[in-house]
């Protein structure tokens, strides 16, 4: 049953995603492709997927302990302290800490979850900022 809930809340959000997309307006330089394709490839996907999940759904899962879906929802509000954090103290630094606390939760020791949080982080920045140009939340200390 929960795999039907799970599609029928897919193929919901693909019916609005797609109706989303059939009225993004084109602009006066429009591409052979066009802005909606995406969104309508998407949105076709979901709904397939959806449907899948409607139709053949898979046996009943067992549902996490109490502990361990504390833990999922905890993870859930580390990621929107860090989407509220991202502004204010860059991209770097709440990426640190953000990566160090959900590997530890994943099982890694402490000392190298904050490795794995400094080398995300870094190589990220690396990538992203300095060798693409793109542009990312600047912290109190500019980077």
């Amino acid at each position: 049953m929960s795999d039907r809930i799970f599609g029928g809340f897919g193929l919901a959000l693909a019916i609005f995603y797609i109706w989303a997309a059939s009225i993004i307006k084109d602009s006066f330089m429009v591409d052979v492709v066009g802005p909606r394709a995406f969104p309508y490839i998407v949105g076709t996907i979901l709904g397939l997927t959806s449907i899948w999940f409607i139709l053949r759904p898979d046996n009943e899962p067992e549902w996490p302990i109490f502990k361990n879906l504390a833990e999922i929802l905890f993870a859930g509000a580390v990621m929107l302290v860090y989407c509220w954090a991202l502004p204010e103290v860059g991209f770097v630094i709440a990426t640190v800490f953000a990566t160090a606390y959900l590997t530890w939760r994943l099982g890694t020791a402490p000392l190298w979850s904050l490795v794995t949080g400094v080398a995300t982080s870094v190589g990220i920045y690396v990538t992203f900022h300095l060798i693409l140009g793109l542009s990312l939340a600047k912290g109190p200390l500019g980077f």
